[in-house]
C-alpha cells in the first residue's frame, strides 16, 4: 500500500490497546470478561417485545421462550439524544452517542466497544471482531478519530480468520511491508514538521503511528501461535439465507468467545434492500419494518422478529451451557441486545428496546425507569464494570447502578 492509503484505511483499524499484555503464558486462571453488542437497526416491534405485565418477561410475545430469562434484564424509556432528525443514521451512534449523525458535518466519536477493547482485548489474537450482515462498510464500531471500522460479513472468510491455517511467508511479508510504511510515515511527518505544519496534523499522523505500531506488535507476538482447532458447523441451509446468516454470525461469535480468540465483538444487523425470506414470511423487511400499523405486514414482521429472536435464544442458551470456573460462558460474557431505534415505522429513538443477558450480574428481569433516560448511562456503567474509570461517555448524564451485583 502506498502511504496514502495506508493512511486512509489506518484511520479504520482497531483502536492501538491502552496495554499490549505479551505474557499470554502468565495468564491468570480467572475467566475473563467478554463483551458482545448485538445492534438490531429496524428494533423490534414494541407491542411484541416489552413485558405486557410489567416485571414478568413470560408476559412478553418475543422473550417468553427465551431459556435464560433468568439471566437477563429488558431495560424500558432508554432514549438517545439528539436522534429526533437522525432517521437511519442513527445507527452510527447507537454505541458512541454521538448527536445529529444525519448533519453534513457530522463526526462521529470513539464507540463503547473499542474503549473496552483497550482493556479486554490485549491478550487476545483479536483485540475486537466486528460483524455485520452485509457489507456496507461500517457497522457499530468506530475508533478514535470517529472513523467505521469495516466488519466482516462473509462467514466462511471470518471462520478461515479465527480457524484458518495462516500463510506465514505471506503474512511476515505483508508486517515487513506495513513496517517500511510506517518508516516512511514518520518521514513525512518530520518533512510536514519541517514546513511549519499545524499541530493537529502533526498530532493527527502520530496517533496513527502509534496505532499502527501497536497493531503491527501485536501481529508479529500472534504470527507464530497456533490457531485453535474447531469444527466447522455453519449451516448452508440456502432456502432461508437470512435466517442461516444470523445463525451463523451467532455461531462464530460463540466460537470466538469459547476459544478465547477476541474478548469485545459488536454484530449489526443491518438491514438488506430488497427482500429476506424466512420461516412464515417473504418480503422487504425495511418495508415491513414500516408497517404504519396495518395488521398484515406487522404479522410479517413479527414473523421475521420472531426468527431472530430464536436465533438470540439459542445464542444465549448455548453460552449458558459451557462450563468455566464456578459458572458458564455467559456469566462470563455481557450481552447487550438492542437498537438505535424504538418505533422503526415512525423512526422515533425513545424506549429502546434493550437487553443485558449474562454477565454475572443478578439480573432483575425487567426494568422500567421513572422517566426517559439516556442510554449513554448504561454505556457508561458498563464502562465502570470492566474497570475503566470514564466520568462520561456520549449523552450519560449518571452512571445509575442499573446492574446488580
Amino acid at each position: 500500500m502506498t502511504r496514502k492509503e495506508f493512511l486512509k484505511f489506518g484511520t479504520a483499524l482497531p483502536l492501538a490497546l491502552h496495554s499490549l499484555n505479551l505474557r499470554a503464558a502468565e495468564k491468570s486462571k480467572t475467566p475473563p470478561k467478554r463483551v458482545m453488542f448485538i445492534c438490531n437497526s429496524l428494533g423490534f416491534y414494541e407491542t411484541n417485545f416489552f413485558p405486557k405485565t410489567r416485571g414478568d418477561l413470560s408476559t412478553s410475545t418475543y422473550l417468553d421462550g427465551i431459556k435464560t430469562r433468568d439471566k437477563m434484564t429488558v431495560f424500558q424509556n432508554l432514549f438517545h439524544p439528539g436522534m429526533s432528525t437522525s432517521n437511519h443514521d442513527s445507527e452510527k451512534s447507537f454505541l458512541t452517542g454521538a448527536p445529529n449523525p444525519e448533519a453534513a458535518s457530522f463526526t462521529n466519536t470513539i464507540s463503547l466497544d473499542q474503549l473496552l477493547a483497550q482493556h479486554l482485548g490485549g491478550d487476545t489474537r483479536y483485540p475486537s471482531l466486528p460483524l455485520s450482515i452485509y457489507d456496507r462498510g461500517w457497522g457499530c464500531s468506530w475508533n478514535s478519530r470517529g472513523a467505521a471500522i469495516p466488519p466482516m460479513h462473509d462467514e466462511t472468510l471470518i471462520f478461515n480468520t479465527l480457524f484458518g491455517e495462516e500463510d506465514l511467508a505471506a503474512k511476515k511479508q505483508q508486517i515487513t511491508n506495513d513496517q517500511n510504511v510506517v518508516r516512511c510515515l514518520y518521514r513525512d511527518m518530520q518533512q510536514l514538521k519541517a514546513r511549519g505544519a499545524g499541530a493537529s496534523k502533526l498530532d493527527s499522523y502520530r496517533t496513527i503511528i502509534h496505532e499502527l505500531e501497536a497493531q503491527l506488535k501485536h501481529e508479529e507476538f500472534w504470527l507464530n501461535a497456533k490457531k485453535p482447532v474447531v469444527n466447522n458447523t455453519l449451516s448452508a441451509d440456502s432456502e432461508f439465507a437470512f435466517s442461516t446468516k444470523i445463525k451463523n454470525l451467532l455461531e462464530l461469535s460463540k466460537q470466538a468467545f469459547q476459544t478465547d480468540s477476541t474478548r469485545m465483538i459488536t454484530f449489526t444487523m443491518d438491514w438488506i434492500n430488497g427482500a429476506i425470506n424466512v420461516p412464515g414470511a417473504t418480503g422487504g423487511w425495511h418495508s415491513f419494518s414500516h408497517h404504519g400499523n396495518q395488521p398484515g405486514t406487522i404479522e410479517k414482521l413479527t414473523r421475521i422478529e420472531v426468527d431472530i429472536m430464536k436465533h438470540l435464544n439459542k445464542f444465549l442458551f448455548d453460552l449458558d451451557q459451557i462450563k468455566e470456573g464456578d459458572g458458564t460462558l455467559l456469566d462470563n460474557t455481557t450481552v447487550v441486545i438492542g437498537s438505535n431505534f424504538g418505533d422503526a415505522s415512525n423512526h422515533t429513538h425513545n424506549n429502546l428496546p434493550t437487553i443485558i443477558a449474562g454477565g454475572g450480574y443478578r439480573h432483575q428481569g425487567h426494568t422500567v425507569l421513572k422517566k426517559p433516560t439516556p442510554l449513554c448511562n448504561l454505556h457508561l456503567e458498563l464502562l465502570h464494570r470492566h474497570n475503566i474509570d470514564a466520568g462520561s461517555f456520549g449523552s450519560s448524564e449518571q452512571d445509575m447502578r442499573l446492574l446488580k451485583g
